[in-house]
Order: C-alpha cells, then sequence, then structure tokens
C-alpha cells in the first residue's frame, strides 16, 4: 500500500495512490518504463517469478511494469472495497473483458436497457456468437427486473445513469438481488467514478469503468478498467492474460496524470453542468431536461441517497422540433465540439435517439408528448458556464430563425 492510505479522503488518495517509493525512486510520478523483455539475474531467479503472479512482479511485458502497475493499485485504492484493477486498452476492451471472464456458454446475461451503445452490442454480438443469451430490463422497473431471472442467470450488468437517457437505477437493491439469484453484478460507473459512486462498496462484484472519460480528462489517451473484491479480480486477470490485454506505458503515465487532479476537474463541471441545466429549464425549446442532480428529476431520490458526486454528463430534449431544427442548433455552437466521448476538459454536444435501440423501456416515456423525443446530451467541460450558456442560447436563436 501506498501513502494513499484508506483513510484519506478522496482527494488526498488521488494524489498519494501508487506512489511506491520502490516504483517511482525520488522523483514525484512513477518513470514510464517501455519494455517487453524483462531481464533475469539468474535461472533461479526467472523459475521464482513464475510462482507469483502479481503486479509488482517482472515477468514479460504483457504484465506491465512499474508504471502500469502505479495505475491499476492508484484504481485500487479509490474504490472502496476493490482487491486489485485490471486495466485494459480501451472502456469497451473493459467490458469485454469483464463479462468474459464472469459468463461462459448457455449464461443468460441481464443487461440495463439503458446502456451504453457498445455494452448492448457486446450482449447481442460476440457473447450471443459465444452461446451467451441476453435479456434486457428496464432499469427502473425493479419487480421487472427481479421477474427477468432465470435459472441460468449468471450475471447482471447495469449502467446508473444511463449516459444518454440519465436513468438512475436502485443499485444497492439490484446488486442484493443479483447476489441472491446466485448473479455476478457488474456496472459501468464511468459517470459518476468511484468519488461518486463507490460502486463495489454498494454491493456490485464489478466496478468498469472507461478512464478515457474523466481519468484521463485531456482527450488524448484511451483505456478502460475494471475493478472488483479477491475472488472476481483473479478471474478478471486471469481472463485478461489469456486475451493477451496490454496497455501501452505512455498511455498509463497519461492516466495517471490526469488521475491526481480528477477530483477537482470533476467538481467543476459538476458545478457548471448544474448551472446549465437548471438554466434549460427555463428555456421554451427544451421540453425535458435529463439531469438526476436536479430536484425533480426522474431519478434524483436515488441519486441523493447513494451518490455524492457527479459530473458534467446530462442531456435535455427538444420540445416539438424535428431533426433539422435539432442539427441546426448544434452546428451553430461554437464553445460545443460534436463529438463522441466526455469528461475532457472540452464541452461536447451529441444529438442521440434512443428509441430504435430500446428493447424494454420504451422511449419516449408514456407520459411525455411523443413529439418531444430529439435529444442533445451535453459534456461540460472547464470553459466558464456564463460562455457556455451564452453559446447556447444564440444557437437556439438561430435554430428557430433558419
Amino acid at each position: 500500500m501506498s501513502a494513499g492510505s484508506k483513510e484519506h479522503k478522496p482527494a488526498t488518495k488521488l494524489v498519494e495512490a501508487g506512489r511506491k517509493p520502490e516504483w517511482t525512486g525520488r522523483v514525484v510520478n512513477p518513470p514510464v518504463v517501455r519494455a517487453s523483455t524483462h531481464l533475469y539475474a539468474s535461472e533461479a531467479e526467472r523459475t521464482e517469478t513464475l510462482k507469483n503472479n502479481h503486479d509488482g512482479v517482472f515477468y514479460y511485458g504483457r504484465r506491465g511494469a512499474q508504471t502500469q502497475w502505479a495505475l491499476a493499485e492508484a484504481l485500487t485504492e479509490i474504490e472502496p472495497g476493490a482487491h486489485g484493477t485490471v486495466l485494459y486498452p480501451s472502456g469497451v476492451a473493459a467490458i469485454a473483458g469483464a463479462l468474459m471472464a464472469v459468463l461462459r456458454p448457455g449464461d443468460v446475461l441481464l443487461v440495463s436497457d439503458n446502456s451504453y451503445e457498445p455494452s448492448r452490442l457486446m450482449a447481442s454480438g460476440l457473447l450471443k456468437k459465444w452461446g451467451v443469451e441476453h435479456r434486457f430490463f428496464d432499469p427502473t422497473d425493479l419487480e421487472a427486473y427481479h421477474q427477468a431471472f432465470c435459472e441460468q442467470t449468471r450475471a447482471v450488468w447495469l449502467e446508473s445513469p444511463g449516459s444518454l437517457t440519465m436513468e438512475v437505477c436502485d443499485v444497492p437493491a439490484m446488486a442484493r438481488i443479483a447476489r441472491e439469484k446466485g448473479a455476478v453484478s457488474l456496472i459501468d460507473n464511468t459517470w459518476a467514478t468511484p468519488l461518486g459512486f463507490p460502486a463495489i462498496q454498494h454491493g456490485c462484484d464489478i466496478s468498469v469503468m472507461s478512464l478515457t472519460k474523466h481519468v484521463s480528462g485531456h482527450s488524448d489517451a484511451m483505456m478502460g478498467s475494471a475493478s472488483a473484491g479477491e475472488r472476481w479480480y483473479r478471474a478478471l486477470r486471469r481472463t485478461s492474460q489469456q486475451l493477451g490485454q496490454v496497455v501501452s506505458p505512455d498511455d498509463a503515465s497519461l492516466m495517471l496524470r490526469g488521475l491526481r487532479t480528477m477530483h477537482v476537474r470533476l467538481e467543476q463541471s459538476t458545478k457548471s453542468a448544474l448551472a446549465i441545466a437548471e438554466w434549460l429549464k427555463t428555456r421554451p425549446e427544451v421540453a425535458h431536461v435529463l439531469c438526476p442532480m436536479l430536484p425533480g428529476d426522474a431519478g434524483h431520490e436515488l441519486w441523493s441517497r447513494d451518490f455524492s458526486g457527479a459530473c458534467g454528463l446530462f442531456s435535455f430534449v427538444l420540445k416539438g422540433r424535428d431533426d433539422a431544427a435539432r442539427a441546426r442548433l448544434v452546428d451553430n455552437l461554437e464553445l460545443f465540439g460534436i463529438g463522441y466521448s466526455w469528461g475532457g476538459f472540452e464541452s461536447l454536444a451529441l444529438p442521440f435517439d434512443p428509441a430504435p435501440i430500446r428493447s424494454a423501456a420504451s422511449w419516449p416515456p408514456a407520459s411525455w408528448d411523443p413529439q418531444d423525443k430529439l435529444g442533445v446530451r451535453l459534456s461540460i467541460g472547464l470553459e466558464d458556464p456564463d460562455d457556455l450558456i451564452a453559446d447556447l442560447t444564440q444557437a437556439f436563436v438561430k435554430m428557430d430563425n433558419a
């Protein structure tokens, strides 16, 4: 364990975690160790390393070196209840690796219907070919979730909030039900990170993150992670090694750099996002603001109960506009880029239409006007929120004055 002991608060852990003196020496940051081959002092030493498959023991480049070990340890230290963390070259690779570590042909996987599209495609594509059946469930309907289990249900995949439509599910209850049914609970925890939602502490078995987002924070590297208690960490590590998964030490170094400032970046982007979401609620062009931080949002009660933090990602739905109007809105934004991903220093806007990919939960919800269905997801960066509001204002004007 490095100086980032468990009694320290999250901001302190982010600064201290993963900085073992034997890895960093006298410098502040772990070195970038680019190595495929590790040389042994003797045959006896080489043979001994075969008995110790864990971070901190040199073996071969696929098992990493100080740079990757430091990042994995740091991520473990900020995830209460985790025994270890496995790194992957992307968030989607982490999703695949985690699910393949848990599932076998003939198993059934339950998937939250608000999941990130690559997670859905993992279930309907790779895992289906592998002989795993999938069933989608409405993340807001706990009874339907309970009824979806069968004797072959091996795992459940959760995402809370959903990264497009922002539904918050009762994760502790769902994780408890899964355990009672003998199933493993996995969660995509990229939105809140362990700083805002300690998923394992709330009952989940495996917590997955796309480090590309908040941990990187600078839109310059891609990586994923999966953290777990001892049993599932060992399964994750074994599967990852069998698949030959490895991350670049240079990218691991960028992630460590981003990790140190993640707390302050999340605080700022959350504060700005909340201000912009509140402003959007006043706009006549907007039918719905999908932001669990807002009082009155459908997920606010659960978010207030279970979460201690948030981020800059939320969505809104236009009132009665068509595709052309939404395109004009997005095209006229000057400070928001049009692009995938989120969690970087720059703000992004992304149009979305979840209806074609929903299987269990309808879109738009039955209680809405069916004309109000076209969404825009905003990732709020580190710009001044007043400037972002001014940019949205002028884009709304141009949207309706084409």
